[in-house]
């Protein structure tokens, strides 16, 4: 019985360190990286008006086909990605997408709320004179861009199962398994304009997970910390964005139809600054009331023309036409003409 327990022993011994070296040699054949369609790189680094680095895998474009807008997930795909210690990944499409040059980005996220305040905040007087700050400004988005993901949970097995058949459970405890995780991801962009769905691409990476256990190879580093750039399941994902992406790239290159004008980004960010509001924050069609009573309605945009008529607080007028010399061009129930834009408001 000694004997055919030691025996015993020494297979279980054998098989652990066999385990052991075929881990060590998946591992230094790379097969653990991210495996990014036939490529293998993930998301970093940085994008600005003079171009991206840290981009190597994107696709790249000599000028911008249009203004994509890039909108957050579903809420059970939030939920989904919480359980792995991830944010919206929202913020690494669009640094992707600038870095590549093929879209602007335009804001329509958190930001926008304090885009809005600020404009509100010129309305209310608030914001120093020529703040150059109102409507007809942004560019608008020719794109909306939606992510989604699935992860596949780690129940695939692996060596991790082959090792408790042979070995048994404490075995299994001891390996912890090879397992394969998989992310499932997708982009869909769809025509602003016309709500049409113009492109779709969908993809999936998979690494292989190696999670030994404490008793033979030491304990090895958690994901606590969370992100896209530090965890497997972050790095798995934007791996798998960025082969959507270049496919989302192909498909609006080869079709000269959906590409847009727009200009370059260091233009469009340029003419932010320069681009002078129509209106101030007003733009046509807009419904205005005066923010007092006795406010004088003008046959022209000035102080000296003729007076077409004397409003109350309640009259709304219709903006019919752009500012010209601090006043606005107006439709009333009385007539149309001229009142001076500091007395306006919306309604």
């Amino acid at each position: 019985m000694f004997r055919t327990g030691a025996r015993h022993g020494v297979v279980l011994v054998v098989l652990l360190v066999a385990l052991g070296v075929a881990v060590a040699s998946v591992s230094a054949q790379g097969i653990t990286q991210p495996k990014q369609g036939q490529g293998g790189s993930v998301v970093k680094g940085a994008a600005g008006t003079n171009g991206g680095v840290g981009d190597n895998g994107l696709e790249h474009c000599d000028k911008p086909m249009g203004a994509m807008a890039v909108v957050e997930p579903q809420q059970e795909i939030l939920y989904g990605l919480r359980r792995y210690n991830l944010q919206s990944p929202v913020s690494l499409i669009r640094m992707m997408i600038q870095q590549s040059n093929c879209f602007i980005v335009v804001e329509r996220g958190v930001g926008m709320q304090n885009m809005m305040q600020e404009r509100q905040l010129t309305q209310a007087g608030e914001t120093r004179q020529g703040s150059n700050m109102g409507g007809g400004q942004m560019v608008a988005a020719d794109f909306v861009m939606t992510p989604n993901v699935v992860f596949s949970e780690n129940n695939a097995g692996g060596v991790g199962g082959a090792a408790a058949g042979l070995l048994g459970s404490k075995a299994a405890v001891v390996a912890g398994g090879l397992k394969f995780k998989e992310a499932q991801t997708s982009l869909l962009v769809s025509d602003s304009r016309s709500g049409v769905q113009v492109a779709a691409a969908e993809g999936s990476t998979k690494k292989a997970d190696m999670r030994l256990g404490a008793g033979l190879f030491g304990s090895g580093a958690g994901a606590a910390g969370g992100g896209y750039g530090n965890t497997n399941e972050g790095k798995i994902i934007a791996a798998a964005f960025m082969d959507n992406y270049n496919k989302i790239v192909g498909v609006v290159r080869g079709d000269p139809s959906l590409q847009r004008n727009v200009g370059t980004l260091k233009e469009e960010a340029a003419a932010g600054g320069q681009t002078k509001s129509p209106g101030g924050l007003f733009t046509e069609g807009d419904v205005l009331v005066p923010k007092i009573a006795n406010v004088k309605m003008m046959a022209t945009p000035s102080d000296t023309g003729k007076v077409v008529v004397t409003l109350t607080r309640g009259d709304e007028l219709v903006v019919i036409g752009a500012e010209k010399d601090g006043y606005m061009n107006v439709q009333g129930a009385s007539g149309s003409g001229w009142v001076k834009s500091v007395l306006l408001q919306k309604r």
